[in-house]
């Protein structure tokens, strides 16, 4: 797999010890012969190999060793010795008895008289190394590395390659040892040589003792250096390198978007997992501070994370994960070679979001609150039908809403339409509401919606009525005025529509735009009940049930759950199915909730990140999405252009 290895020793100057001769070294040591030499290594290698595994025992976790252990030739030894001696150069150069074999060595490829480049075109190589010989302080010897085929592939095969790489990065490089660009020095060469072609960079800073470098410093080096190299072949990928892994993270993704559906409808009862929220949510009521979990004591932490492996164990749950991980791992795996580890869902950060709707919950069973599970109401709120409407504005409606029809023609319908509103037709002028509310016919005006179904509204027409209160108590600053939307969504209440007196039900019971109020809450619930609204005959009947706002009457919450169960509310079902064994609603339903948050986490994680930093940023993105419109995308295509993981690889 693709990975870019940074080592980042330094070396101490004083005036006994100097590091030009390193310079000399990585600037005029030309590349080794990359064709294979299977002959036997020489006797003197074999001796110092010997002397450099006895003087530097970590150097039998290299790769070239483990190479050199399972073909013992020329050019495996050649290449485990080059590596040992440059990592550990500050020792070596000490020891007397390296450096014959170092005088030896065959020089850096070329870009002039020598390979050292830098800031500057032409470097002078007699003059740095009197530069260093003079200098006091630490040097910095990074080395990366990438592996041979990946260099190749990558266009980072040659010592130009790299020069450009670290000119554009020098400043990143800089930040990340704490040195001001303006006090920043460095020269590197490039060494082709063996599996790992690399480049030796030595930097430092103008002032002794002002840099430093720490293992956050190292991280940022290789993210920034990794991004340059990689970007260019992770657009590619991510558009169509591989037709297979393509294809494998589409079907994950869709995968995950079924699971998250099925995740959405389900209604699920855990008697487990409904105690262990009963357990938290005493446990929050005696718990101090913020109820975040990084806020909360470890035995309540502890109880959020049973819930959420618990959690996990469903069948929906544990498949939508699996998906996930899939997908993870595909991405994991192009950066990284070891496997990544499946966790526990409690464990992942990924999804630490769980656990605070985890925590929500619990929260809402504390305090008793009643929730509604009517997200299909605003699908069916405002009919289509209207009573008493002329065959000239049904046959105009008809044109706007049949999209085959050419956008001229449905055009010149809204404007015939107009006509009719400003002639005081109270339809009509409910319809150029509608159009300005929703568009996309005309463009949304939520002030212009405002003034037509003021108009309608006025006229004393329900659906109206209805359509403004809602707009005057939405959440748009230029309209929102709540106490004009509850005073018209009592008059469309007054005037028979049901969803408008199930809507004010639902106010007086959060107290949101009201005071909160949980008899009127129940006379407007009957009020649409009776009407034959199978939301508000639910929601009866969980009053009936808990015994707020009403006499609590098992009986009569039965009768409203048939009711609305009868009308295809599964959740009205859900209670029927359970009546022998009935506890608060709020705790039944906490899985259901706890599904329908988990759903929405998921979605929003269907894309994961790495833990590496690669990062594939916003503008890239926005890139990636107009390629695939003009390439016929659809706009919501997008999410396949969603936020990379990114890359921190190897170690100090």
């Amino acid at each position: 797999m693709a990975r870019l290895i940074l080592k980042s020793p330094y070396l101490k100057c004083d005036g006994s010890n100097s590091v030009s001769g390193y310079l000399r070294y990585i600037g005029t040591r030309e590349r080794v012969e990359i064709l294979p030499d299977d002959r036997p290594p020489t006797r003197k290698q074999e001796q110092l190999v010997r002397k450099l595994t006895k003087d530097f025992p970590s150097s039998k976790k290299l790769e070239e060793y483990s190479d050199y252990g399972a073909k013992h030739t020329k050019a495996n030894t050649s290449a485990f010795i080059t590596r040992v001696l440059e990592e550990n150069w500050s020792a070596v150069q000490q020891l007397e008895g390296y450096m014959e074999y170092i005088a030896t060595r065959p020089r850096a490829e070329r870009l002039g008289d020598h390979g050292l480049f830098g800031d500057e075109d032409g470097v002078d190589l007699e003059k740095a190394m009197r530069e260093l010989d003079q200098y006091t302080g630490n040097v910095w010897t990074h080395i990366i590395s990438l592996k041979r085929e990946d260099a190749a592939r990558l266009g980072y095969d040659n010592a130009k390659a790299w020069r450009n790489l670290l000119r554009a990065n020098r400043n990143d490089i800089a930040d990340a040892m704490n040195i001001p660009p303006n006090h920043f020095r460095w020269y590197a060469a490039y060494h082709d040589e063996g599996k790992h072609p690399h480049v030796h960079m030595m930097a430092w800073s103008t002032v002794p003792g002002e840099a430093y470098l720490t293992r956050e410093g190292i991280r940022k080096i290789k993210s920034n250096l990794t991004n340059q190299i990689f970007r260019q072949e992770m657009l590619h990928t991510y558009e169509q390198k591989s037709q297979s892994r393509d294809e494998l993270v589409r079907e994950a993704r869709r995968a995950i978007r079924r699971l998250t559906h099925e995740m959405v409808q389900s209604i699920c009862s855990v008697p487990e997992i409904e105690q262990k929220m009963e357990q938290l949510a005493g446990q929050l009521e005696t718990a101090k501070g913020k109820k975040s979990y990084g806020y909360l004591p470890k035995p309540v932490k502890k109880t959020v994370n049973e819930i959420v492996d618990k959690l996990e164990e469903l069948p929906v749950v544990r498949a939508c994960y699996d998906q996930w991980c899939l997908l993870q791992g595909e991405v994991d795996s192009y950066y990284h070679d070891k496997p990544r580890e499946k966790k526990k869902l409690s464990q992942e950060k990924e999804f630490r979001q769980i656990k605070n709707a985890v925590i929500q919950e619990a929260e809402r069973i504390r305090r008793g609150e009643i929730t509604f599970e009517d997200e299909g109401v605003v699908v069916h709120d405002e009919s289509e039908k209207i009573q008493n409407e002329s065959y000239a504005c049904w046959e105009l409606r008809q044109i706007i809403q049949n999209e085959a029809i050419p956008l001229a023609r449905r055009d010149q319908a809204a404007e015939e339409i107009e006509h009719l509103a400003e002639r005081g037709d109270a339809l009509a002028q409910y319809l150029m509401g509608q159009l300005y509310r929703d568009g996309p016919l005309l463009i949304p005006d939520s002030r212009r919606a405002k003034h037509w179904l003021t108009q309608a509204a006025e006229q004393n027409l329900p659906e109206a009525q209805y359509a403004l209160s809602k707009l005057l108590l939405s959440d748009d600053w230029e309209v929102r005025d709540p106490d004009e939307g509850i005073r018209w969504m009592k008059q469309a209440a007054e005037n028979g529509n049901h969803y408008a007196a199930y809507r004010l039900g639902k106010e007086y019971q959060k107290g949101n735009a009201v005071n909160k109020d949980t008899t009127r809450a129940a006379e407007w619930f009957t009020q649409s009940a009776e009407a034959g609204n199978q939301y508000a005959q639910y929601m009866l009947g969980k009053l009936y049930l808990t015994g707020e706002g009403v006499q609590q009457d098992l009986a009569q919450a039965m009768d409203w759950f048939s009711r609305s169960a009868a009308q295809g509310n599964q959740y009205a079902q859900f209670f029927l199915e359970r009546q022998n064994d009935l506890r608060p609603p709020s705790v039944m339903l906490a899985v259901t909730q706890l599904l329908y948050h988990m759903s929405r986490i998921f979605q929003d994680h269907s894309l994961p990140q790495s833990s590496t930093g690669l990062q594939v940023d916003s503008k890239l993105r926005r890139k990636i999405q107009a390629k695939k419109i003009a390439m016929g995308h659809k706009p919501d295509d997008h999410e396949e252009a969603q936020s990379q993981g990114g890359m921190v690889m190897g170690g100090i």
